[in-house]
């Protein structure tokens, strides 16, 4: 009886709370550094996602390092009450291969809350690559095996990954350039330092629009419709057959989150996801906001195992681990 009554009490004390929230601050935890194409999508989500939270204020908190692995361990072992939320992208479904000694399980130590966007990913070079197209570029990878530096935000970043498949169906070894974080990679491109690097467009439709980074080609199936990238060709068509990487984000909290809480965030991802200035500014980036099923929980968590799925096998071929 005892128990039973701890326990009642304990679920009122839990009720009451999630009725109240949000009565202060929401932090969502970035595991990756400022300016980098995930904390741009962070900052918007957090704008908009603020007005369907009480206009409570949403704070962002970088937490980079060990490809997104560091801030991710933080949130799972944050208080499970719904004011440390973290926004991860597809880290999430690569971390259990990539990393041998993960301070958290992916699929047990956070309650999912929705998912937010796709991202596509476009394959750029410095400017001074002697390549203008797709083909040409082939030409010139073929022709210079052993000397191309591809460059990557570092181990488990959507560079990394989208680089390792691109290395695998061309049959090119180069050497892979990791960087702590998206700005410094893109910085070394821009300066010649590195030859090529593969990106989301949230981070090089800028460059590309402005001429500063040489455009080949996008990584999903279908052509894009934004502006700047509509006349990029697609890997798939220009000879990698089946290539198709969309890099994604999803909203997660500490595990035993109240559910009503978990509820509340999912509504509010919702009507955020709902809002035109928010698709607005990811559409300009490239980005293609969820509406599908996945913006649920459940089929949330259901599409990260499928993912994991899936890479777990690519990761593992290539033999890159991290301690």
């Amino acid at each position: 009886m005892k128990k039973l009554m701890i326990a009642v009490a304990a679920a009122t004390l839990a009720s009451a709370a999630a009725a109240a929230y949000p009565e202060k601050p929401v932090t969502i935890v970035v595991p990756f550094a400022a300016g980098g194409p995930t904390d741009k999508v962070a900052r918007d989500l957090a704008e908009t996602l603020r007005k369907h939270l009480n206009n409570q204020t949403v704070v962002i908190e970088n937490v980079g390092g060990a490809g997104g692995t560091l801030g991710a361990a933080k949130v799972a072992k944050a208080s499970p009450d719904g004011y440390t939320l973290l926004l991860h992208h597809i880290g999430m479904s690569t971390a259990p291969a990539l990393y041998r000694n993960l301070p958290f399980k992916v699929l047990e130590d956070f309650e999912y809350v929705g998912m937010v966007n796709d991202v596509p990913m476009t394959l750029i070079g410095r400017t001074s690559l002697p390549a203008s197209n797709m083909a040409e570029l082939r030409t010139w990878l073929t022709a210079n095996k052993g000397k191309i530096n591809l460059a990557n935000a570092g181990l488990g970043a959507a560079s990394h990954l989208c680089g390792l498949l691109f290395q695998q169906q061309m049959g090119i070894d180069m050497t892979t350039v990791p960087y702590k974080g998206t700005a410094p990679a893109m910085t070394d491109l821009l300066g010649g330092q590195v030859d090529i690097m593969c990106d989301q467009t949230t981070n090089t439709t800028g460059q590309i629009e402005s001429g500063k980074v040489k455009a080949f080609a996008v990584t999903t199936t279908k052509r894009l419709t934004t502006p700047a990238l509509s006349k990029l060709p697609t890997l798939d068509e220009s000879g990698l057959k089946g290539f198709n990487v969309s890099i994604w984000h999803g909203v997660y909290a500490p595990k035993n989150t109240p559910k009503a809480v978990v509820d509340q965030l999912n509504t509010a991802l919702r009507a955020a996801l709902k809002d035109p200035e928010f698709i607005k500014r990811q559409e300009a980036l490239g980005a293609v906001v969820v509406t599908d099923g996945r913006v649920a929980p459940a089929e949330h968590k259901k599409f990260v195992e499928a993912e994991i799925a899936k890479w777990g096998p690519a990761i593992k071929a290539a033999g890159q681990y991290a301690d």
